[in-house]
């Protein structure tokens, strides 16, 4: 999955982890403990946060069309 929603990809010292959130879909993060697992995490979370949003008949937001690694 190739996802158009922006992800946000920050090293954490605190978890000492890799983090990737997704701003448009409320509270849809992955951690990693590298950059690519993080990034490959995020992407199935994704994927999961808009098949239970369906699934419970949820709002989901269209994506803005960016894909940004940060």
């Amino acid at each position: 999955m190739n996802s158009k929603y922006e992800i946000i990809l920050y090293w954490s010292k605190d978890d000492e982890s890799y983090i990737a959130e997704v701003p448009e879909l409320t509270g849809c993060m992955a951690d990693g403990k590298t950059y690519t697992e993080a990034l490959e995490n995020i992407q199935i979370v994704i994927k999961e946060w808009i098949e239970t949003a369906q699934s419970l008949g949820r709002n989901i937001p269209e994506a803005k069309g960016k894909l940004m690694y940060a």
